[in-house]
């Protein structure tokens, strides 16, 4: 067995609660537009990540993420969950522009398509989500993932549940 370099990641957040409860208070589009201005902190999962917001729009919200040795797999490519996990994040944030205050969501359902492999190599990836049905108890929405170039990496569709909150 040949000597192994450990490594190490520390990852950082704020406590996501009082932040839930300001997100019952506005729009989901002002919300996760306070996030992208740094008024809000952003989710927890983040920072597992290094996903980032790039932006948002009713019906749509891009993000990016950067792969790190972390993210690996047993077989030296990034894990499924990685892209999972950018595209589940993506879906929701898509829908969560659509709603107003007061309401919100839980991922009902997520299929992902693996097309292509991510390494370190790949560098930061760029996720958008489409509303492509909005509604007051469900939402429909899809998603890719791209690199730099542009070429398609992953692709996902998700159901939405939507749901008042107090």
């Amino acid at each position: 067995m040949t000597e192994q370099t450990q490594k190490s990641k520390t990852i950082t957040w704020v406590d996501p609660l009082p932040q839930a409860a300001l997100a019952r208070t506005m729009s989901g589009l002002d919300y996760l537009q306070a996030i992208i201005d740094g008024d809000v902190p952003g989710a927890p999962i983040a920072s597992h990540i290094n996903m980032e917001f790039v932006s948002v729009e009713v019906g749509t919200a891009v993000m990016a993420a950067t792969p790190d040795e972390s993210h690996y797999n047993p077989i030296g490519s990034v894990h499924g969950g990685f892209f999972a996990t950018l595209l589940d994040s993506v879906c929701g944030c898509a829908v969560q522009t659509t709603l107003p205050a007061g309401t919100a969501y839980t991922s009902l359902d997520l299929t992902v398509s693996f097309l292509r492999g991510i390494t370190v190599d790949t560098g930061r990836v760029v996720a958008t989500g489409r509303v492509t049905k909005p509604g007051s108890k469900a939402a429909f929405v899809e998603a890719d993932i791209k690199d730099a170039t542009g070429r398609l990496l992953a692709t996902a569709t998700s159901t939405c549940l939507v749901f008042p909150v107090g």
